[in-house]
């Protein structure tokens, strides 16, 4: 019998802009709320595994669209900056913590974990922990590249059929096995008038003015300033055959956050909860636990 229960909420974010999200609760509800951010190009559906597993073993999980992605808002201006995505993160924090009485622990897969360590900045009251999956100031630029040129190939144009997507996705991911249903994926696309499914994102957040990479340089740097300042509980959770973050560069960022714990996931890629969420759920449930009352 299912015992967790999922429910729409609404933020606002920092640009009054409407962020899209549900709430997990399972039967042995401790209300400790961890706010899981996913990462570019993705939807809070990419969450839907670790939300459920996190909720049965008794916290709040809140899964959100970021800006421009799946039901959230697309800003006005195309403001897709990282900046602009921790803004957001900040907001629905603070409004977490005023409706459950908690900081949130913040789970961030790659632009979730750049906007979740940035929104935490200089700040104490913001976040109670935080977890980076397969993120670092100092990614591998190939990755990177890999990454963005997987997005954009097929932004505009798009795709005739849910299954000429599915085919795109095990061609960029031929280690991954192929999903038996294409439903998981309809989840991030949308159906347009001529007949053509795109991406379920703002083109602007790659390819606008104010795009995600217009200021990635100075962001990421100050992504490395806030990471040597961290003092709240943080665990960095790599993939262990990541494409953007690399043993050395993972390395480096434990030396920035001592403190911090490292969980290598084997068999893993930069999608780490979709390739092994058997292993991060393990390690994100062991770590939140470790900080008591959840």
């Amino acid at each position: 019998m299912k015992t967790v229960r999922r429910d729409e909420v609404r933020f606002t974010g920092a640009h009054g802009n409407t962020i899209a999200g549900d709430v997990y609760r399972g039967a042995r509800d401790t209300g400790a709320p961890v706010l899981l951010v996913h990462g570019g190009g993705q939807t809070r559906y990419s969450w839907a595994a670790t939300a459920e597993r996190l909720a049965d073993d008794g916290m709040t999980a809140i899964v959100i669209d970021q800006r421009g992605h799946g039901d959230s808002d697309w800003v006005e201006g195309g403001f897709y900056r990282f900046r602009d995505y921790a803004d957001d993160i900040a907001a629905v924090a603070h409004a977490i913590r005023q409706g459950d009485g908690m900081q949130p622990v913040a789970i961030g897969a790659s632009l979730g974990g750049i906007a979740s360590t940035l929104a935490q900045g200089g700040r104490s009251d913001l976040l109670r922990a935080l977890v980076l999956v397969d993120i670092v100031p100092r990614m591998d630029p190939e990755g990177v590249g890999r990454i963005t040129g997987f997005m954009a190939e097929r932004m505009e144009e798009g795709f005739a059929s849910i299954e000429e997507a599915a085919e795109a996705v095990s061609a960029y991911l031929p280690n991954r096995k192929r999903p038996r249903s294409t439903e998981g994926l309809r989840k991030n696309l949308r159906l347009h008038s001529d007949g053509r499914y795109r991406w379920h994102w703002d083109p602007r957040f790659l390819s606008g003015e104010n795009s995600v990479g217009s200021t990635a340089e100075a962001d990421m740097m100050r992504m490395e300033e806030v990471a040597g300042g961290l003092r709240l509980p943080v665990m960095l959770v790599r993939g262990g055959s990541s494409e953007l973050v690399s043993e050395e560069s993972a390395r480096h960022f434990m030396e920035l956050v001592p403190h911090a714990r490292f969980c290598d996931v084997s068999g893993a890629g930069h999608m780490v909860a979709g390739d092994r969420n058997d292993i991060f759920a393990d390690a994100a449930v062991g770590f939140i636990r470790s900080l008591g009352d959840a």
